[in-house]
């Protein structure tokens, strides 16, 4: 078996599993339109994901935490070298929502394993709510999850970063760690 973690806002605990949420909005994996739920690897994963929704200034909702599990003979994969080369962007190319949709439509498998963006060597688990086999997902009970405020302690981090306005990856993240060790040394902690 297995298992994955959702976090969603807690008035949403009894839906969470519906899909509608990324039928409305789309995401990374889906369009507007396409029902999907997403689920990551390990509680710390689905963190890291619903960290980086939150706008700057958002209210912090209460959240639950819901476990998840299926059997592996559920999963379908996308491999990262099966994507489209440009797969980590922010924000996410069409092409991404694109082999979330055609997935749906094709209903090869009722859970597709993608590889998460914020930490490529984790995984994401995409939820096919109409798929015949979803049944076969068992839904765990949410429990109360508050998070940690230490981890938004951190100032923002630039948009100019988080559009890609530097040449790569790599020069993004040497700038924003130079921004936090920086801040350390002025006594931020």
């Amino acid at each position: 078996m297995i298992t994955t973690w959702r976090i969603v806002k807690a008035r949403r605990a009894e839906t969470a599993f519906d899909g509608e949420g990324a039928r409305l909005a789309g995401g990374r994996w889906n369009s507007p339109g396409t029902a999907l739920v997403y689920t990551s690897s390990s509680a710390a994963l689905a963190v890291l994901e619903m960290l980086v929704h939150l706008g700057q200034g958002d209210v912090l909702p209460s959240y639950v935490l819901i476990l998840c599990s299926f059997a592996e003979s559920l999963v379908g994969n996308a491999r990262a070298k099966d994507l489209p080369p440009d797969w980590l962007s922010y924000p996410a190319p069409p092409a991404l929502q694109q082999v979330g949709d055609e997935w749906i439509v094709g209903a090869r498998s009722a859970v597709l394993r993608v590889p998460s963006v914020i930490v490529p060597r984790e995984f994401n688990f995409l939820l096919n709510p109409a798929h015949r086999e979803f049944r076969r997902v068992r839904i765990g009970t949410p429990e109360p999850f508050n998070l940690d405020l230490r981890l938004l302690r951190f100032p923002m981090i630039p948009t100019a970063y988080r559009a890609g306005a530097y040449a790569s990856r790599t020069e993004t993240a040497r700038r924003i760690f130079t921004t936090i060790f920086d801040d350390e040394r002025d006594g931020f902690q």
